[in-house]
């Protein structure tokens, strides 16, 4: 498919875009090297290429919750921009 200025106006008419005429060529030229861009792709054989959920092997690792006391919460909270009773005060949230 070939992109012309009439595709780019109807395309900025659905989008309810205003778009300047001095746009409108390099709006042209971006959608044209997108769109030769998936023609490459798609005549790609995949046929001997399995599904990929994920680029990488790794899974998550779950591990239980532990409850483990800090020994110095002073430490813990001297960059914490409010503090209340020994702990972090933070915004409400609803």
């Amino acid at each position: 498919m070939q992109v012309d200025r009439e595709v780019i106006l109807h395309i900025a008419k659905l989008a309810c875009l205003n778009i300047k005429d001095e746009e409108i060529e390099e709006y042209r030229k971006n959608l044209q090297d997108i769109l030769n861009f998936a023609n490459i792709i798609d005549g790609v054989n995949t046929e001997n290429v399995s599904e990929t959920i994920s680029s990488t092997t790794n899974v998550n690792v779950f591990r239980e919750d532990e409850i483990k006391e800090f020994a110095d919460k002073d430490l813990l909270l001297q960059n914490a921009p409010e503090k209340e009773n020994g702990m972090f005060s933070i915004p409400k949230v609803i």
